[in-house]
């Protein structure tokens, strides 16, 4: 019997077929790269962003006339960290692709060329350059700028969780990448990051370097309109049944937040046989398993946030969105010490990322936090 694929994909590529809607995103995406635009993807972290740009990395048009460059440096803390692995993601794109431009790169980035190795075995260098080999940054990036300049292809170079280079410890980082960036003629980049608070500064403020650089897209949540039939249907369509009032339920949880809606039915279409149906109780057990594997996680975030922080972030997650947050009303009904206090806070758990604003609306970036949260406090809410 044929192995039956599990339809809600949490990990690695999404096949069309199991990518829900994002036509508009897609369609403009797709428009702007290929019409000489720049375009930053703001949303919250786990949102789609990646699997959207694969999707679009995947069309015909992208695929068959650009070469396409995916970095995410949401770990990297310096300028030589993004160096490197700008450079390695661009040789191992290239290298099944095209032996005339993996030659150029080795031609080109001389100062760390004497590096590479070489396989015998398909008569082929290989990246096996270390961090610390990278000893000049910025002489490194005008070299991989140069080479994209010279690339016979048009080029698409996204980077995701943009916002991190605002954080490394070299100065002017923002006005050396802007600077590399408008000299190109044949590249196009997608900046993508899910802290909105500096990712709008960044591109929206006329002090900083890439203001009024790229289109503006604000990723938001599907609309449940198209991603409850998609849900049911993907059930139906190996023989299993949902009820569209359950799957709704789970899409209001968790605000139709991409990644834990697909990893909740994930588990449960892994629970459910065929000929069976996908109870409300199977869906409560997939969401308990999420939080608890997400357990040390958690505990280690809460760790490294001072009392204080702590006590207004149990605030904001017991409301789900707190509005007023420095309110007589607010302070006195979650036992907070003054609003002051609460300032000092929310500007700290905002900085941090944990929190986030819109609207003068908080709530917590991580609605699987939230509710581990009010779990662990007694308040919680599920299904």
């Amino acid at each position: 019997m044929a192995r039956i694929r599990n339809p809600f994909v949490v990990t690695g590529k999404i096949a069309p077929e199991y990518f829900c809607d994002r036509v508009e995103e897609s369609a403009r995406l797709i428009k702007s790269v290929t019409n000489g635009n720049n375009l930053v993807i703001i949303s919250p972290r786990r949102m789609g962003k990646t699997g959207l740009i694969q999707f679009c990395y995947d069309k015909p048009e992208i695929r068959e006339e650009y070469y396409t460059f995916f970095i995410d440096i949401l770990h990297t803390s310096s300028l030589r960290e993004f160096t490197y692995l700008l450079g390695r993601q661009i040789y191992e794109t290239l290298l099944p692709r095209s032996r005339k431009m993996i030659k150029l790169f080795i031609q080109t980035i001389k100062s760390i060329s004497g590096k590479f190795g070489f396989d015998p075995a398909n008569n082929l260098p290989t990246f096996n350059i270390e961090l610390g080999d990278i000893e000049q940054p910025e002489y490194t990036l005008d070299e991989i700028f140069s080479y994209l300049s010279h690339a016979d292809k048009p080029c698409i170079v996204a980077i995701d969780e943009f916002q991190q280079i605002a954080k490394y410890p070299e100065h002017n980082i923002e006005a050396l990448l802007r600077t590399h960036i408008q000299k190109l003629d044949n590249s196009n980049f997608i900046f993508a990051g899910s802290e909105r608070h500096m990712m709008q500064e960044m591109f929206m403020s006329a002090a900083r370097p890439f203001y009024h650089s790229a289109d503006v897209l604000e990723l938001n949540a599907i609309d449940a309109e198209k991603y409850v039939p998609f849900i049911v249907g993907h059930f139906e369509a190996t023989n299993r049944h949902i009820d569209a009032s359950d799957v709704k339920r789970v899409y209001d949880l968790f605000n139709g937040h991409t990644f834990y809606i697909q990893k909740t039915f994930n588990e449960s279409f892994a629970d459910t046989r065929e000929g069976e149906v996908c109870t409300l109780d199977t869906i409560r057990t997939a969401i308990n398993n999420i939080i608890a594997s997400n357990d040390t996680i958690f505990r280690e975030i809460l760790s490294n946030i001072p009392e204080k922080q702590k006590e207004l972030l149990y605030a904001i997650a017991k409301d789900g969105k707190a509005e007023q947050i420095t309110s007589a009303e607010f302070i006195k009904r979650h036992r907070l010490t003054s609003a002051s206090s609460v300032q000092s806070a929310t500007k700290k758990l905002l900085e941090k990322d944990i929190i986030t604003e819109r609207n003068k609306v908080y709530s917590l970036n991580d609605k699987l936090f939230a509710m581990w949260i009010n779990k662990l406090y007694g308040n919680t809410t599920m299904l």
